[in-house]
């Protein structure tokens, strides 16, 4: 495949994902109440739900992708998370709907797996930062357009519509990597399905401290981003009153992020992940503590403008962490890179996914409880960070840039 060609498309089965969360928020105050749901908090279920099935099926993915291949998995995710897009169109309770979610989250669990197997198969180094930097740019452009997308069917439909989308671009991805996606793991690459050889995979990837450091710190601060997730719509429409429009709002912090995501793939082979990443985080919880104490001045919300404001610069850094994380956690981990894969994920996403919906569970009405999460986790990602490395912004223990595809390269010390 051509380079941008790969690219795109590995985009494109991460977006499935941040699609089957951010269409669906200006839907979840209709969508409650024809399922019957009193209690605005229990709203929020329905981004969860997805989150914790998307994030507790990684675990298996990589194994199995290490043993059969990357394909046949990731076209059994592809099948789930369709099927489980149409059946949830004729959800009859809010139940069976949350079971549904799930159930799309455990088949675009396989994307996410698969698409970060894939990268690493064909990159390390600076050069799987670059690449991952170039897909989450496209990646991040999904929460751009899926709520706006969301709330114009909302215009002319209902939220069941929104499922017909989804089920759509899911059809319209399976469609594009049978045609024209290779087979990336190499048969002499595939590791024998025995609880032995599963066993050592996994102590691998938990015994590597560095590995293990990033894991638990990339989880710690993409629960930041799914607490915002949850309350965006209550805090848009509740607290600052916007409406519809909301949505609006909602994507200038996603096109920031986007913004990051770009310059992260210019300035990561030339300054290296741990400078950036480091330097963002810290930053990060700097806007949060200022933000916290405005709020908390202002009676539990700062200014219209100060919010939107100090979102876009704290979802700006974010570009610069949370792809160079997951990277120099993947980084030292290429011979076992689908089970890595696949723990990796599920320990940054299910731990995201919880410590976002905890966040999101103590919504008050006021901005503070989400800002008081965003600093208590980015100190927690932080010392996470330092006691894995030992020091901060240290860029010569970054592996040097590859030269490209088909590169084998030796696990980093």
């Amino acid at each position: 495949m051509p380079y941008w060609e790969l690219v795109t498309l590995i985009a494109c089965l991460m977006a499935l994902n941040a699609a089957a969360i951010d269409i669906f928020i200006p839907s979840l105050q209709e969508m409650g109440a024809a399922l019957g749901v009193t209690d605005p908090n229990q709203r929020q279920l329905v981004i969860t739900a997805y989150i914790l099935g998307f994030g507790g099926a990684q675990i298996v993915y990589g194994t199995l992708s290490d043993r059969f291949g990357r394909r046949p998995i990731l076209f059994f995710g592809l099948a789930v998370y369709v099927l489980a897009s149409v059946a949830a169109i004729f959800s009859p309770t809010f139940g069976v709907l949350l079971a549904l979610r799930a159930v799309q989250g455990i088949g675009a669990a396989a994307t996410r797996v698969i698409a970060i197997s894939v990268v690493r198969d064909c990159f390390g180094g600076r050069r799987m930062a670059s690449v991952m930097s170039l897909v989450m740019m496209v990646f991040m452009a999904i929460p751009v357009i899926a709520p706006n997308i969301g709330q114009a069917i909302m215009l002319f439909g209902s939220w069941r519509e929104v499922f017909v989308a989804i089920a759509v671009f899911g059809l319209f991805v399976t469609l594009w990597s049978a045609m024209r996606l290779p087979e990336t793991l190499a048969p002499e690459d595939r590791r024998e399905l025995t609880f032995k050889r599963t066993f050592e995979a996994f102590r691998i990837v938990l015994t590597n401290r560095v590995a293990f450091g990033y894991t638990i710190s990339t989880a710690l601060i993409f629960g930041v981003l799914f607490g915002f997730i949850n309350q965006a719509e209550q805090i848009y429409t509740g607290v600052y009153g916007l409406g519809p429009i909301f949505t609006v709002a909602f994507s200038t912090t996603a096109v920031f992020m986007a913004v990051a995501s770009f310059a992260n793939s210019r300035l990561v082979e030339r300054l290296g992940m741990r400078r950036l990443s480091h330097g963002a985080l810290i930053g990060f919880l700097l806007v949060a503590v200022l933000h916290f104490a405005v709020a908390l001045a202002m009676g539990g919300a700062a200014p219209f403008w100060f919010f939107v404001l100090a979102m876009t610069v704290n979802f700006g850094l974010f570009g610069f962490i949370g792809t160079n994380f997951n990277a120099l956690a993947m980084d030292p981990l290429g011979h076992v890179a689908g089970t890595a894969s696949s723990v990796l994920g599920f320990m940054q996403t299910f731990g995201g996914g919880l410590f976002g919906a905890v966040i999101g569970y103590f919504y008050d009405g006021t901005v503070l409880p989400m800002l008081f999460g965003f600093i208590v986790l980015s100190v927690s990602s932080l010392v996470c960070v330092y006691l894995a490395e030992g020091r901060l912004f240290d860029a010569k223990y970054d592996p040097a840039p590859d030269d490209g595809a088909g590169l084998e390269r030796k696990p980093a010390e």
